[in-house]
């Protein structure tokens, strides 16, 4: 593998001359820069991108940090991101936090340290005072931070009363909720929204606290149904907790949806993977995160744009898991 000094010999010039030509820094003579340039074909030249970075404090690099990316959601996200950075001439390096805060500051500051130029952060726990010395752009995908930090959300709050509004024009009265972690915002949304139509509706709140799993999903499900055989509907607080009542009902010999009406929420790709088919308020995931990327990039151009906040808004997708 060919040396910076070695094309600095091919080409006639100081190495420091090369350098100049590489970061495009300083005045290079054009037919030196055609030199040098002809040098780095000819010996299939490799800049090394950590050396270039301490040179010039950046690395055409982002960081996106996630939750769990076993979770179909966040996938889907992260190839909307690098659809929107690579062609910029970004790569984005992925960490999985497990919501722990110690894990994503160590993150942090281990990718600042490297010339990170900018983040995406998915995050219950990061606040203001952990963000504001990185000194680099950061955006918040799917759950709001502070507002001084971009974000991008949907309304889990209405998108749910929409979900719930659907199960009871269907006929449903005793509706159970799913709810995802306590800890999770989006969780919390869509928890706060199915007690309070509930409650307006005049109907009893049936709720089984859970993660967003599918293990869970499926035994919280068949615990409920097992002790409560009135239950005619399932909100679940995300599509895999819904996948898992959908096998919970199948285990106890429940018909979906004659029997049980199931609706998840997200619209990950699984839901058209299983049968029946999963009814679920769609977000618009790719847009999502297409959109968290541009406001990063409009970031890097101009650090002090104004902190702008997008809330975008679920659909709901009827398939044969509702009657």
């Amino acid at each position: 593998m060919a040396t910076i000094k070695q094309v600095a010999q091919e080409a006639g010039v100081s190495v420091a001359t090369v350098s100049r030509v590489l970061n495009d820094k300083g005045y290079v003579h054009e037919d030196t820069r055609k030199a040098v340039r002809k040098a780095i074909e000819d010996l299939d030249y490799n800049p090394n991108s950590v050396a270039r970075s301490l040179f010039k404090k950046t690395s055409n690099t982002i960081g996106l940090l996630i939750p769990d990316i076993t979770n179909p959601f966040f996938p889907q996200l992260v190839r909307a991101v690098e659809d929107v950075m690579y062609p910029k001439g970004y790569t984005t390096i992925l960490f999985n936090s497990d919501e722990n805060i110690q894990h994503e500051l160590d993150y942090l500051k281990g990718m600042t340290s490297k010339y990170i130029d900018g983040f995406i952060i998915v995050s219950n726990t990061l606040k203001w005072e952990h963000l504001a010395p990185l000194n680099v752009p950061v955006v918040a995908l799917d759950r709001h931070i502070d507002d001084k930090i971009p974000s991008v959300t949907i309304d889990n709050y209405e998108s749910s009363r929409r979900a719930l509004e659907f199960l009871v024009d269907r006929g449903c009265k005793r509706i159970a909720h799913l709810a995802g972690p306590s800890h999770v915002f989006t969780s919390g949304e869509r928890r706060r929204a199915y007690q309070d139509f509930m409650n307006e509706e005049g109907l009893d709140s049936i709720i089984q606290q859970g993660a967003y799993e599918l293990q869970s999903g499926m035994l919280n499900t068949m615990q409920l149904l097992t002790k409560d055989k009135q239950i005619d509907a399932i909100f679940a607080g995300n599509d895999v907790m819904a996948i898992g009542a959908l096998k919970a009902a199948a285990k106890l010999g429940i018909k979906v949806p004659k029997e049980l009406s199931v609706m998840g929420f997200d619209g990950v790709e699984w839901g058209t993977a299983v049968t029946p088919e999963l009814t679920t308020m769609q977000q618009p995931i790719y847009q999502i995160g297409k959109k968290a990327a541009e406001m990063l990039l409009k970031r890097l151009e101009n650090p002090k744009v104004s902190a702008e906040h997008v809330r975008l808004n679920a659909e709901l997708t009827i398939r044969q898991s509702t009657i």
